[in-house]
């Protein structure tokens, strides 16, 4: 049989006896920079408006911010520089905001609420940009092998390839396995070394599977134990062997086979001694997606009236350049498999549709969308539209209608929907976007297969705070044009 290419691990492997926890400053650093968030703004709004007070009221909202930030378990060593921090600042400070209405209402504190609530503003984003500054640092360090726990991973030999393969393939996450324990006499591929090796049949003595496990464990200096289950590995056998680890002072972790769910969906019951997770469903009704349709609506409206004037001068740009239509029109597939026309600025020359079968051999997406990095269908000026994402501004118009919204996967056409098996059609269970997970992580430098992992995250996982992190990062994919062609 033949055996598939060997997948490198990129980042280093940290030495025995190192423990690469966290760095001690990354407490002091979140704590200063939220009370910062809060406090500065407020004092600055207060002490523009009348120069009363204005440090007590930046004193209070710093307090309070931190008291929620901390009562929502955002300063744990386990959180801090994780992504999952960098998306909790619009839920925490729509917390905030209740709290202190409930504080001013019970004091019958008389400050002007609009000046109070406007000083919060900047609040959240400044939270969020904090902690993506310290999820980027925290990312390099797990790059070069620091800041992450050696791991010894017990399962079948099947299974285990499966797991180590997908840690290896991304470095951002803290685990580095250092030795695997397989079940049974069959190899795993050499991704990581073999440090013990456990029967297939459950040992009738619990030393017989304890034992081998704690003493590779403790050669390797392994921070934690993994365990993928399966049918050798499983119900007592997996207790007995969990109270050993435990006797011993080893962390263990057991991996239940789900992939790209969030954990805020994931909850843990115990049912007549049986543990069992609880997967809630992607949100698709209630307050959050009554919340989405309103920004949707009302933001587009907005970015209209702002950008008129760059509309009309970029409409003036395209007539002039060359022959055609300013604005080129395609049926693109929407929520459910509905055909929408969509709307943006053209970039080609009048007839690039029918150029676009004679150019079918340079196509350089390896998947169901047709890119060319350097296309001879675009104009002068759409190269520049492109590279500055201008071209996508009359989408707004869309987002208006209804058939699209601001965040969501890009918008397919019908003929890449046609060859899409089952799992691609997943992507189709929400509204495509102006902007998405796709355009800010590298847009067409992406394979096809990345995009669609990341369509179907954001499909499965989404919610408003992330929405907000994805219109941040935009920006700076705009500014960058990294993809864009």
């Amino acid at each position: 049989m033949t055996r598939p290419a060997r997948t490198h691990v990129i980042r280093e492997q940290p030495p025995v006896g190192r423990r690469s926890g966290k760095p001690a400053w990354y407490t002091p650093a979140a704590v200063l920079g939220d009370a910062a968030a809060a406090g500065t703004p407020v004092c600055a709004a207060f002490a523009r408006a009348d120069g009363r007070n204005a440090v007590a009221y930046a004193a209070v909202a710093a307090l309070a911010w931190l008291l929620v930030r901390a009562a929502r378990d955002r300063y744990a060593d386990r959180r801090l520089g994780e992504r999952e921090n960098v998306g909790s600042a619009l839920p925490d400070w729509l917390v905030l905001i209740g709290l202190l209405a409930v504080v001013r209402a019970a004091t019958g504190e008389e400050s002007p609420f609009l000046l109070a609530l406007a000083a919060l503003v900047p609040c959240a984003p400044v939270s969020a940009a904090m902690h993506a500054l310290l999820h980027r640092h925290l990312l390099a360090r797990r790059r070069t092998g620091r800041a992450v726990r050696r791991a010894l991973v017990i399962g079948e030999a099947q299974a285990v390839d499966a797991l180590v393969s997908h840690l290896a393939k991304r470095t951002d996450h803290e685990f580095v396995v250092v030795g695997v324990c397989p079940i049974g006499d069959e190899d795993p591929h050499d991704l990581a070394p073999v440090a013990a090796r456990l029967s297939r049949q459950a040992p009738s003595r619990m030393p017989a599977d304890s034992t081998p496990v704690i003493e590779a464990a403790r050669r390797l200096g392994v921070d934690v134990v993994v365990v993928v289950p399966g049918p050798h590995l499983s119900g007592a056998r997996l207790r007995r062997l969990s109270w050993a680890l435990h006797g011993a002072q080893c962390p263990l972790m057991v991996v239940p086979g789900l992939t790209e769910v969030a954990g805020r969906r994931v909850g843990v019951l115990s049912v007549a001694g049986l543990t069992m997770l609880n997967v809630a469903p992607p949100l698709r009704r209630g307050l959050a997606a009554l919340l989405k349709a309103v920004t949707d609506r009302l933001g587009a409206a907005l970015l209209i009236v702002l950008l008129a004037p760059v509309l009309a001068a970029v409409a003036l740009a395209v007539r002039l350049d060359s022959p055609g239509p300013v604005v080129h029109r395609q049926t693109r597939i929407g929520r459910g498999g509905a055909p929408f026309t969509m709307a943006k600025f053209r970039t080609m020359v009048a007839d690039a549709e029918r150029l676009r079968h004679q150019l079918a051999w340079t196509n350089e997406q390896d998947g169901r969308m047709f890119k060319i990095r350097r296309d001879p269908r675009i104009t002068r000026v759409g190269r520049v539209l492109r590279r500055c994402s201008l071209d996508e501004l009359p989408q707004l118009f869309n987002v208006l209608l209804g058939h699209m919204s601001l965040v969501g996967p890009r918008p397919p056409l019908p003929d890449e929907v046609a060859r899409y098996d089952e799992v691609e059609r997943r992507r189709l269970a929400v509204k495509p976007g102006l902007t998405g997970v796709w355009q800010v992580s590298g847009r067409s430098d992406l394979s096809w297969d990345e995009t669609i992992a990341l369509d179907l995250r954001y499909v499965d996982n989404w919610s408003p705070a992330g929405d907000l992190g994805v219109l941040l990062r935009t920006v700076r994919a705009v500014i960058v044009g990294t993809g864009a062609y």
